[in-house]
């Protein structure tokens, strides 16, 4: 789930998004909650008087926390919308490392990588000339939003699946990133599946 927030731009309306899509929308107003459905499936809710119902600091994307989610789901409740809020609040930035690299099938510039994440292995599709096995790196998982706004999704790169994306010091907006075209490669002081950032420790 992701929150977007912005008073001044847009009014007191809390933008809220399951799933992104933008195929056969359709729109339900109930109160101040708009449903939005996608072939009869609810893909978001756009929240009028957000500021009467869920407590917001700051504008933009909105880090979701705990009380993000009661709030909107009491709102959810109060006018009886039967929809249960499923929301993974754990790290989407982390410290990955790369297992293996080999060629993409289809494509000379990607590779496929297999990478480790502490929990888990994801296998994620990476155009950098600089990625290579054994690396430390910085992984934006499915369910990231980048500082550009772009949220991270299950793709298919060239018929190849890839979950998740290696990042670069530029597409994390961190100041000093170079620009030569490449990911950032952390040390060896860096805890494989621990947050990149402070704010997601």
């Amino acid at each position: 789930m992701n929150l977007f927030y912005n008073k001044h731009g847009v009014g007191d309306v809390l933008m809220v998004t399951i799933e992104p899509t933008n195929e056969n929308l359709e729109y339900t107003l109930k109160k101040d909650i708009t449903i939005i459905k996608s072939d009869d499936k609810i893909v978001g809710f756009n929240i009028f008087n957000a500021s009467k119902y869920v407590q917001i600091e700051g504008a933009g994307n909105i880090k979701t926390e705990e009380k993000h989610i009661s709030s909107i789901q009491d709102l959810l409740e109060s006018e009886s919308i039967d929809y249960k809020l499923d929301v993974d609040l754990s790290p989407k930035f982390v410290i990955g490392y790369v297992k293996e690299k080999s060629k993409h099938p289809d494509a000379d510039k990607l590779s496929v990588c297999q990478v480790d994440v502490g929990n888990e292995t994801l296998q994620i599709v990476c155009g950098a000339p600089n990625i290579d096995q054994d690396q430390k790196v910085v992984v934006a998982k499915v369910g990231a939003v980048m500082p550009s706004g772009m949220l991270i999704k299950d793709a298919e790169l060239r018929g190849v699946p890839s979950s998740g994306m290696i990042c670069s010091m530029k597409e994390l907006e961190l100041e000093g990133a170079p620009k030569e075209k490449g990911i950032m490669v952390l040390d060896d002081s860096y805890t494989v599946g621990t947050p990149f950032f402070e704010d997601e420790r």
